[in-house]
């Protein structure tokens, strides 16, 4: 005798204690009736293989003489979710074969609708012998007084009463032979069948904690299951007895004052306070109110044990109701009004005790409160004669109150009306909560963003730039997204956008220490494959912390953050760039030509030990280039060709601002509020032509400090300077003379003139690095650098691939 050793789902020949092979034949079919899936076990019913079937409409089984009893079969009834029937087939040889069929419909992961037709391939009526059946019956029936189906050991059904067929609206003719998944699909279901291998294998009961249910139905609808052997005189276990028990108390209260379409369990999911509110009212009219108004408090007020005496007014606003009256209020009624109760009132009774109350017409404080207070003109307007007051209360807080009243029907609020209304009304409450939550959350987080962020971009000669921050118009929260222009020497500028996983506040601040953190390692002018190597280490380093100790990529805050780093030179018009895991900028050349720069893409940030390459190119003057976060491509409406589309379109415009372009980009790009944070940075370049530069080559010989002095007094005259000469002069002899004592030939001296700035720059071969130190009293050297730091506002050293540059700046006047 088999046990049940096949796995639920699985298809395939068994044999039971009659000795008769029993199989379950399963296709599907798609919304349009075309054959979609074909089971072996299909192909030995009716002796179709996969591909003589699959992708054909399934009308074409039909036999030809398929009577009108057979219609009810063929088609699916809008809105049903399981049909059954009996349908005559044609089988591959010509013959017709009536079948007895289920069919269930259920949603694939693309969200389209397709039908899963089974069928127990052997007949019913030959499975056992009349004996066997009648011992089957005697066994179930004798043992368990419950709703019941007997379960062969091979888990299929054998025999199930009434009781079963109305839970499952199933006849027993259609479901003998199948399994419980195969007649009702589901998790549960399934869990269930697994436990009926235990009582096989084992000869115990079980009770499956799962409940019995339709297909589709939720488990407010099922029943708890106990699974019980049924065995021969001789111990052996021939079947599974299913025991579904019926909760009918619970029931019946359910149908008696559930609102239709489980509306009750929806209330508090709409993410919206006053939809929330109005959920609450439309749930209970009129299926346990005939008139319901919601009232949410101004302020917070907690719950106290013990209560507080009602001392003080309650100012509330009232935004839902609903009546069952044609005349009366409905949803738009409620317009935020501002209502006053007083302190003896019967809803600031309820609030100070934290739990409802039930209230009759003849009810002393019923009657003071409806004739004193306008408030609760609605009792005298609906003509109520029962009036229930719920507080709404969310973790430990009352937030407003629910009233619900009865005019037309005559039976007053009960115990279980009252039990139903806190149970909504607090559904309700932790919904408003819960959304509020997330509100100021949401503000938290975009303050937090707000304030990281550059609140204005420097001044600088190198480029014009334009940023835009959106953030997320998801439930998700902002995320952290960021960018940054960071001014350099020798007139350079650097620019950052970068995306960190995650949303929230976690998000921002880990967002704020990698802006930190990038701003610190650009001030020391590393090239930026260099500095994202840097930032690499700090994400596993707060990976670690947060893991304590361990790197921890599922909970690490900056794991997979993605940035991209750009150094623009306006004296050499050279743009390098270097990127983790980021989108690509775009660029628009002044013909009109736009294109990605083909960056290497390098791995996110947090996984370590990885490579990251830099990208050199030259723009021409006047040159757009846009950064970006991925959210500007990633809109729900479109794809990301087209998003890309839309991005080189906006780009190839010729405007007079780089401000516009961004607008236009955003326009372009976002038709709808974005379901990402988005970070756009767009920049025009510029360029120091020659006349705002000067060069000069010098030899190692201390004698050739005065020259350099020379040289650049010269040159500070041709550009009108001469004020800044003396300063000047002290810097280039300073920084010259350090060059030619420490350094290594060649030397060069170069002078740069931008707007309101003038850098004096001196490069050797050296790659040993100069420091400031504090000369002692009697020590003859020591004192250059810090002349330099004294007369310039900055100054310090730039290494390249091979040599240094100390540089300085001096300001301008403004209008030099």
């Amino acid at each position: 005798m088999e046990r049940l050793s096949s796995p639920p789902g699985e298809r395939r020949d068994e044999t039971r204690d009659t000795g008769e092979p029993v199989r379950t034949a399963t296709a599907t079919i798609d919304e349009r009736g075309f054959v979609t899936g074909w089971s072996e076990e299909a192909r030995r019913l009716l002796g179709y293989a996969p591909a003589q079937v699959v992708g054909l409409p399934a009308a074409r089984l039909l036999a030809d003489d398929a009577d009108d009893a057979d219609e009810p079969a063929r088609r699916a009834a809008g809105g049903q979710e399981r049909l059954s029937g009996t349908v005559a087939l044609r089988h591959h040889d010509g013959h017709p074969l009536r079948l007895g069929l289920l069919a269930h419909h259920r949603r694939r992961s693309d969200g389209t609708g397709e039908w899963l037709v089974v069928c127990a391939a052997a007949d019913p009526a030959a499975r056992a012998s009349r004996d066997r059946g009648e011992a089957l019956t005697e066994w179930a029936f004798s043992q368990v007084p419950c709703v019941l189906a007997v379960f062969g050991t091979d888990g299929r059904l054998e025999r199930a009463n009434a009781a079963m067929e109305d839970v499952l609206s199933v006849p027993e003719s259609r479901m003998v032979g199948l399994r419980l998944p195969e007649i009702a699909p589901g998790p549960a279901n399934e869990e269930t069948e697994e436990r009926m291998r235990l009582v096989a294998d084992t000869g115990e009961p079980q009770r499956a904690e799962p409940r019995l249910r339709p297909a589709g139905a939720g488990a407010e609808h099922g029943r708890p299951v106990t699974l019980a052997p049924l065995k021969d005189p001789e111990g052996r276990v021939r079947a599974v007895c299913l025991v579904a028990h019926h909760e009918v108390r619970e029931r019946l209260t359910q149908e008696r004052t559930l609102p239709p379409g489980a509306a009750g369990s929806r209330t508090g999911t709409a993410g919206d306070t006053p939809r929330t509110a109005q959920e609450l009212a439309d749930a209970a009219v009129p299926r346990l109110a005939d008139f319901a108004a919601v009232d949410l408090l101004e302020g917070v007020h907690r719950v106290e044990d013990p209560p507080l005496p009602p001392s003080e007014p309650v100012t509330a606003r009232r935004v839902a109701v609903r009546s069952v009256r044609e005349d009366g209020p409905g949803p738009s009624s409620a317009r935020t009004e501002t209502v006053t109760y007083p302190a003896l009132s019967p809803p600031v009774r309820c609030l100070t005790r934290g739990r409802g109350a039930l209230y009759g017409t003849a009810d002393a404080d019923l009657v003071q409160w409806a004739r004193q207070d306008p408030a609760a003109a609605w009792i005298g307007r609906e003509g109520a004669h029962a009036v229930l007051v719920v507080p709404m209360r969310a973790h430990g807080t009352v937030i407003g109150m629910a009233f619900f009243g009865r005019h037309r029907r005559p039976e007053p609020f009960g115990p279980d009306d009252l039990l139903l209304a806190e149970k909504l009304t607090a559904q309700a409450a932790v919904g408003i909560h819960e959304t509020r939550r997330q509100s100021r959350a949401r503000t938290t987080t975009m303050t937090l963003q707000s304030s990281l962020l550059p609140q204005t971009l420097p001044d600088q000669a190198a480029l014009e730039v334009a940023s835009r921050y959106l953030p997320a118009a998801t439930s998700a929260g902002m995320g952290g997204d960021w960018f940054d222009v960071i001014p350099l020497s020798g007139a350079r500028v650097a620019l950052v956008v970068g995306d960190v996983v995650g949303h929230g506040i976690r998000a921002s601040a880990t967002m704020g220490r990698l802006r930190t953190a990038v701003r610190t390692l650009a001030d020391v002018d590393l090239p930026p494959d260099e500095l994202l190597t840097h930032l690499d280490d700090l994400v596993l380093h707060l990976s670690a912390e947060e893991g304590g100790g361990k790197s921890a990529p599922e909970t690490a805050g900056g794991i997979g953050t993605t940035c991209l780093y750009a150094v623009y030179d306006p004296v050499s018009r050279h743009c390098t760039l270097a990127r983790a895991g980021h989108p690509p900028p775009a660029v628009a050349t002044p013909d009109g030509t736009v294109y990605f720069l083909d960056v290497p893409a390098g791995p996110p940030l947090g996984l370590g030990g990885l490579p990251f390459e830099t990208f050199e190119t030259e723009l021409p003057e006047g040159s757009l280039l846009a950064l970006y976060t991925d959210g500007l491509l990633q809109p729900r409406d479109h794809d990301i060709d087209e998003g890309l589309d839309k991005l080189f379109t906006a780009l190839a415009r010729p405007a007079t601002h780089v401000e516009t372009v961004c607008d236009r980009v955003l326009a372009a790009a976002l038709t709808h509020p974005p379901d990402d944070d988005v970070a756009l940075l767009v920049a025009s370049t510029r360029a120091l032509h020659a006349d705002r530069v000067a060069v000069w080559d010098l030899g190692d010989d201390p004698a050739i400090v005065a020259e350099a002095r020379r040289r650049a007094t010269g040159q500070l005259s041709d550009w009108g300077l001469d004020d800044a000469a003396l300063i000047t002069e002290l810097i280039v002899s300073e920084l010259v003379t350090n060059a030619i004592r420490y350094g290594l030939p060649p030397i060069q001296l170069r002078l740069i003139h931008g707007d309101n700035v003038l850098i004096s720059e001196v490069f050797d071969s050296s790659n040993t690095a100069p420091h400031l130190r504090r000369a002692r009293l009697f020590d003859e050297g020591g004192r250059g650098l810090l002349l330099v730091a004294q007369l310039a506002q900055r100054w310090g050293t730039r290494h390249g691939p091979v040599g240094k540059t100390i540089w300085a700046e001096q300001f301008l006047a403004v209008g030099v």
